[in-house]
């Protein structure tokens, strides 16, 4: 790309970013919410039904949960945006260690599941394409649109009756002992990944094809047609260059939608990701914890986005024509 092409991709990236950094203000805002609303009390919760009120009381000032929500809120989000995520009101030591832990396992997690989906949902798409309107069209189609409808807490529990139970091919708790090599820990990891390749495998393979179609009835691919070129160099060098591209997109939104699975996935087969700290926090009325979580979560989700924009943006021809 020229120099002005590269200008107006940088505008769009910071016209992204903004608009990120406004939407995570405003989750900031809904999960700081969200979080005093919920029923009980956080130095109850801490000591127990049979506390001593006026412990409790003692608890809450210590912890400065007795403060006014707006005092609260301008303290937590200025402290989060410095990088302090607050102390655990739970373990009474630093979110972040936890929340960088967690998270670490749940991308570990998401990309046992994406290693699988990708190449498998694009691959059928394609093949769906390719065979339009006949019976392998028809049967990547319903079984992709059904398996979308499933939620995970259902196709989780058929997983580790039929695989991890019943045929025994895989261990059905994801968690490992500390110094567990990688390859038993990828194996601990494939069977909780199958849920969520379940419900992705639908969407990525339904847009895969209609690119796909959308390629294969260009005029690139006509005119590369008409030049004799071999169906496989058609396919390979002009289809599929132009019918992923819009697969870019929806592969990082479902970053989004994924990390709902993640919260029934983890509970259900005892992995300590970020789902199951947003969980725990919940429960234990954590609210530094709580908070943390879903902001740090959001955080990747619009990062997610913005590297797909930019990928569409650098990738897509017509993009690129407008740019220069």
């Amino acid at each position: 790309m020229g120099s002005g092409a590269t200008m107006k991709l940088a505008r769009l990236i910071v016209r992204r970013l903004s608009a990120g950094m406004v939407t995570l203000l405003l989750l900031s805002i809904a999960i700081f919410a969200g979080a005093q609303l919920l029923p009980g009390d956080v130095g109850r919760a801490i000591l127990g039904p049979l506390a001593d009120p006026d412990a409790v009381a003692s608890l809450n000032h210590q912890l400065g949960t007795d403060r006014p929500p707006l005092l609260m809120y301008a303290d937590w989000i200025s402290h989060f945006v410095a990088g302090d995520m607050g102390q655990s009101y739970a373990f009474r030591s630093s979110v972040t260690p936890f929340v960088a832990m967690a998270l670490a396992n749940s991308l570990k997690l998401a990309a046992v599941a994406f290693v699988i989906v990708v190449p498998l949902s694009i691959g059928a798409g394609v093949y769906a394409a390719s065979r339009a309107g006949q019976w392998q069209d028809r049967v990547i189609s319903v079984a992709g649109l059904s398996l979308t409808i499933v939620p995970e807490f259902v196709s989780s529990i058929l997983l580790i009756l039929i695989v991890g139970v019943w045929l025994r091919w895989l261990p059905i708790s994801a968690a490992t002992r500390p110094g567990t090599g990688a390859l038993e820990q990828l194996r601990h990891l494939i069977l909780p990944a199958l849920p969520l390749v379940l419900v992705l495998f639908g969407y990525i393979a339904r847009m895969a094809r209609a690119g796909t179609l959308q390629a294969l009835d260009a005029d690139y691919t006509r005119t590369a047609v008409l030049k004799g070129l071999p169906r496989r160099t058609v396919i390979t060098r002009h289809v599929l260059r132009n019918a992923l591209l819009p697969t870019i997109t929806v592969i990082a939104s479902q970053l989004g939608s994924m990390i709902g699975g993640l919260v029934v996935v983890e509970a259900l087969f005892r992995y300590q990701g970020i789902g199951s700290l947003i969980l725990n926090a919940a429960r234990m009325k954590d609210f530094p914890m709580l908070e943390a979580g879903i902001l740090t979560v959001g955080a990747v989700y619009v990062l997610a986005t913005l590297i797909a924009d930019s990928l569409y943006a650098v990738l897509d021809p017509r993009l690129r024509a407008g740019m220069a």
